[in-house]
């Protein structure tokens, strides 16, 4: 909505005298201002749309059409005639794409699991790369809680390995800026981001804490 306003006000600001002119004469129609927009981008024109006026009515140009990317949903259109006109066109670009899916919901840390995918068709526009295959996700976990149907980016996912039941760990605890390190056995299994239970090695208590490294658990105070 935004993105139409400034348009129209732009158009106003920037095009009075050439929209004036159309009226009496030839003008530039709204579907090849659309045209150059959506080819700016280098987009297919099947998978994206110019937000442009069908009234709008621009006097004719007697050059082609030059348009210029302003940012990545936005293109400057403007004839070079003298004294010419201009206009800032949203275009909504669409990247459909088969891409990896959650099935359910994942909390943050959890472990995902091949029952938990699917391969959907989702617009990939602006959300970064996903992955086309599911193995490539099963064994990691996301950074934070994902709904069913939200596809999988490599930034959604943590870094690091499993921690699996009798693993060694680092168990850190620190408090008034002292940190304190000891030998620690993973009693369950944890992502990176998790929590899960260790032994102090050599005291043999049972300490609760998450996993944030290889092989390191800080304390849970």
């Amino acid at each position: 909505m935004r993105h139409a306003v400034l348009c129209v006000l732009l158009v106003l600001g920037l095009a009075g005298t050439a929209a004036a002119q159309a009226a009496a004469g030839a003008i530039t129609e709204p579907e090849a201002i659309a045209a150059v927009a959506v080819a700016a981008l280098g987009a297919d024109a099947g998978n994206a749309e110019a937000t442009v006026d069908p009234a709008l009515r621009m006097a004719a140009c007697g050059q082609p059409l030059q348009a210029v990317p302003t940012s990545a949903r936005v293109v400057e259109v403007r004839c070079p005639d003298e004294p010419g006109w201009r206009l800032y066109v949203p275009v909504q670009v669409r990247r459909v794409a088969e891409v990896v899916v959650l099935t359910e919901p994942v909390r943050a840390g959890e472990t995902i699991t091949a029952d938990m995918l699917a391969v959907r068709k989702r617009d990939m526009a602006g959300a970064g790369d996903g992955f086309a295959e599911p193995a490539a996700v099963v064994g990691r976990a996301p950074r934070h809680g994902m709904a069913p149907g939200a596809a999988l980016t490599e930034t959604d996912l943590a870094e690091g390995a499993l921690l699996r039941r009798g693993d060694p760990v680092v168990l850190v605890s620190r408090f008034g800026g002292i940190e304190v390190r000891v030998a620690g056995r993973a009693l369950g299994r944890a992502s990176p981001g998790g929590a899960v239970s260790v032994e102090n090695v050599e005291s043999r208590r049972i300490i609760r804490g998450r996993l944030v490294g290889d092989g390191v658990v800080e304390v849970l105070h």
